[in-house]
C-alpha cells in the first residue's frame, strides 16, 4: 500500500465520527485533503466547517462544503487534522504546511481532536521533524538567537509567509523529552506567535493507517 493510499485510509476512517448536523473544525495538509475529498465523495453534507488555513477553506468551498468563521460558531464538537509526527502519548508536531497557529486555535476550541496520519509519522520521541515556530517578522533575528540558546538549530523557512502574515523558523536537531515544558518555554519568547508542539492540547484519538489497516490510539 502506498503512502497516499494509507493517508486516504486514515482519512476515510474519520468519516464514522461525522454527523451531518455538526459544524466541525478541519485542519491542513495532504491527509486532511483526502478527508475533505472523502466528505464530498460520500455526500456527507455537514452544516459547515471552520478551516485552519486559507488553502483548506478554498478546498472546502470547491467541494461545496460551507465554510464558517470560528468567531461565529463558538466552540466546536470535533476537529480533524493530521500531524507531521506523533507519539503514543498523542503529542504531536504540526506546522509543516505553515498553518500551526490557526490549527492550534481550532484544536483548542474543539471538544474532541481526532488526528489522522499514516504510520510513517509515528515516532518514539518528538523532534526528528523540524519544529516550526511562527514569528512576527520584526522579531525574526531575536527569536532565532533565543531558540539557538534554548533548544537547537533554528533555520528561517525560505519564502514562507503564514496566513497571518508572519514568518516561520524551523528548529532542527531536537530530541524533545519534555514536550509540554518546551512548548511553554518557546511560547514565552517575545515575538513568538505559536510553536508546532501540540502537547498542552494533544490529540484525543489518533487514527493511524498501517499496512494491516487502521489502528486507533486512544
Amino acid at each position: 500500500m502506498s503512502r497516499e493510499q494509507q493517508k486516504r485510509q486514515a482519512a476515510e476512517a474519520a468519516l464514522e465520527f461525522i454527523d451531518e448536523s455538526l459544524t466541525i473544525g478541519v485542519g491542513t495538509g495532504s491527509t486532511v485533503n483526502h478527508f475533505i475529498d472523502a466528505l464530498a465523495e460520500h455526500r456527507i453534507h455537514i452544516q459547515g466547517a471552520v478551516a485552519s488555513s486559507e488553502a483548506t477553506a478554498e478546498r472546502l468551498r470547491k467541494r461545496n462544503i460551507p465554510v464558517r468563521e470560528l468567531n461565529d460558531t463558538g466552540d466546536l464538537p470535533l476537529y480533524i487534522d493530521g500531524a507531521d509526527e506523533f507519539t503514543h502519548h498523542k503529542q504531536l508536531i504540526k506546522g509543516g504546511g505553515g498553518a500551526l497557529t490557526r490549527e492550534k486555535i481550532v484544536a483548542a476550541a474543539s471538544e474532541r481532536f481526532i488526528c489522522i496520519a499514516d504510520d510513517s509519522k509515528r515516532v518514539r520521541m518528538l523532534g526528528t521533524f523540524p519544529l516550526p515556530v511562527e514569528v512576527i517578522p520584526m522579531a525574526r533575528s531575536f527569536v532565532g538567537r533565543q531558540l539557538a540558546r534554548l533548544v537547537g538549530e533554528p533555520r528561517l523557512r525560505s519564502g514562507a509567509t503564514t496566513d497571518n502574515g508572519n514568518v516561520i523558523i524551523d528548529v532542527h536537531g531536537l530530541e524533545i523529552m519534555e514536550p509540554i515544558a518546551l512548548e511553554r518555554r518557546i511560547n514565552d519568547i517575545p515575538g513568538v506567535v505559536c510553536n508546532g508542539l501540540f502537547a498542552l492540547r494533544g490529540a484525543d484519538q489518533i487514527l493511524v493507517a498501517t499496512a494491516d489497516g487502521v489502528e486507533r490510539i486512544d
